[in-house]
């Protein structure tokens, strides 16, 4: 799913136009990628809570190669998933096929 799909589905859900629809999720993102940055977390109730974690610095291997590379230490955003969430979809999962 893309997110003119998401784009869609809230239109057609919500009869507001397209182009606010497409606004109020370009708004959502933003903010979450802006409040990431600025090193706060976000908690959505029921849906999971967004946080910034750093990796230290590794030695990975190149597999064509089999060389040592190093890997710097890095920031990484990540989200992590409510019970709710999780029960819902492990519930309700459908196969695709």
């Amino acid at each position: 799913m893309t997110k003119a799909d998401i784009v869609d589905i809230i239109t057609e859900s919500t009869g507001i136009s397209k182009t606010e629809t497409e606004a109020v999720v370009n708004g959502f993102l933003d903010t979450v990628i802006a409040s990431l940055k600025d090193g706060r977390n976000i908690e959505l109730r029921g849906f999971g809570s967004f946080k910034v974690v750093k990796r230290a610095r590794r030695v990975a291997r190149n597999p064509k190669t089999n060389e040592e590379v190093i890997v710097p230490e890095q920031y990484v955003p990540v989200l992590k998933v409510s019970r709710e969430f999780k029960r819902e979809v492990s519930r309700t999962m459908r196969v695709p096929g």
